[in-house]
């Protein structure tokens, strides 16, 4: 009896032993993947994704909990390490950082950060009053409070703040700001870094378009603007070719001397032209942010290409958008970003039918790689058939291709890019 007792008080120690190794082994493990986002950035192989999971055409709907835990390990699957978000107003923020936090303690090699956007607005945003560009919104300090709230409830998980979204464009004439506005908040967030109240390793910035950063027209060029390239961590700055092969397609169609090669050289053509202009586009916030003397890092906090729209850029306009082009866009822009370690937010990860659900066909409902469904497009079919989404559901639904995989039958809404003369640059 006595030897039994002693056999077992040794069993007890020898698993008391083994499970504190275990648990140091994963707080090791875990304290090695709470990178900085200085290091994230520097790591290509981390890839990322602009997210919403967004399933319903309007956004009171929001995505449960275990919703969002389908998407997450659908894109930790592809190797996406980071997501943006864009506002902290509505439940999903919050949500996405739950559900991160959850899947990290059910499956210890989970590895995931959040690029946490603070939604900013100009007085009498989305109201019948006039619109004031030099003023805020009350609701943008509420937006900021809570961000913070965030950044210090997940700092595993919250490594960037983004001050805004495209809301310095001035193209963007519901609610844009003029940048003192986002300058002040960016200076408040460095603030509270430098007290202590967040991290110091949280990166700050505000993600806007090329143009607003300096890339583009010189009204955008103002001490302000100046004031905030000095005050950032670094620069996420938007670009969009599809976009511009209706509004400024002096890079889009086919060229007269590629008459005599295949459909498919074509297009293959017209997207190094894209991705090109892209590039340019990219090269021209940096032109301008070297003529300030400041050197700051800059990546991409979206680029993408609809597969599908029922108007300027599909079959009857630019006749840009399919999953064909999609899939070529993104291959190129991922391998150049990669290849100068660019950090890329792609935009973006799931088809949404709230960005446009007045016209279910427009093309903002279809920047996803996935569709709503799960299906995953043709940049994904290579994935598919690795096995990469084995086992993995959305809705209850495995990722399988679009097209039912028949190249054929995707290939017949694939239209040929305008040749070069049937463009009318001035539409």
């Amino acid at each position: 009896m006595k030897s039994a007792m002693h056999s077992l008080l040794a069993l007890s120690l020898v698993l008391v032993a083994s499970c504190q190794q275990s648990q140091k082994e994963l707080e090791s493990m875990q304290k090695d993947r709470n990178l900085t986002a200085k290091e994230i950035f520097n790591k290509p192989e981390y890839l990322a994704i602009s997210y919403g999971g967004y399933r319903e055409n309007t956004r009171s709907i929001q995505p449960e909990i275990s919703e969002l835990k389908e998407d997450l390990k659908i894109l930790h699957a592809m190797d996406i390490k980071v997501l943006r978000t864009y506002n902290v107003r509505l439940p999903h923020a919050a949500n996405v950082l739950q559900a991160i936090k959850e899947l990290k303690i059910e499956y210890p090699d989970f590895e995931m950060y959040v690029m946490l956007g603070a939604w900013i607005d100009c007085k009498n945003a989305w109201t019948e009053l006039p619109l004031n560009h030099n003023e805020e919104s009350v609701r943008n300090a509420t937006e900021i409070e809570r961000a913070v709230e965030l950044a210090n409830q997940f700092p595993d998980i919250v490594k960037i703040i983004a001050v805004g979204n495209e809301a310095m464009v001035k193209w963007a004439e519901a609610y844009y700001v003029q940048p003192h506005i986002i300058l002040k908040w960016v200076k408040h967030l460095q603030a509270l870094k430098e007290e202590g109240e967040l991290s110091k390793d949280l990166w700050i910035t505000s993600s806007d378009n090329f143009a607003s950063w300096g890339g583009g027209e010189s009204e955008y060029h103002t001490p302000e603007l100046e004031e905030l390239i000095k005050s950032v961590d670094y620069l996420s700055i938007h670009t969009y070719p599809m976009h511009d092969t209706h509004y400024n397609p002096i890079f889009w169609g086919t060229l007269h001397k590629e008459s005599q090669l295949s459909n498919t050289e074509k297009i293959d053509k017209a997207m190094n032209r894209s991705l090109s202009y892209a590039i340019s586009q990219y090269d021209s916030v940096a032109s301008y942010m070297k003529t300030l003397g400041v050197n700051k890092p800059i990546h991409i906090g979206e680029t993408g290409w609809a597969s599908f729209s029922n108007g300027h850029y599909g079959h009857e306009g630019s006749k840009a958008t399919d999953e064909y082009k999609q899939a070529l866009y993104y291959d190129k822009m991922r391998e150049w970003a990669t290849k100068n370690k660019i950090k890329c937010f792609y935009f973006q990860a799931f088809d949404e039918p709230w960005k446009d659900a007045q016209n279910p066909s427009g093309s903002e409902n279809y920047f996803g790689i996935f569709t709503v469904e799960g299906k995953a497009k043709y940049v994904l079919w290579d994935a598919v058939d690795k096995g990469v989404f084995e086992g993995l559901e959305r809705g209850d639904q495995p990722v399988i291709k679009t097209y039912d995989g028949k190249i054929e039958d995707l290939l017949l809404d694939v239209s040929m890019p305008p040749v070069k003369k049937e463009i009318n640059v001035n539409h």
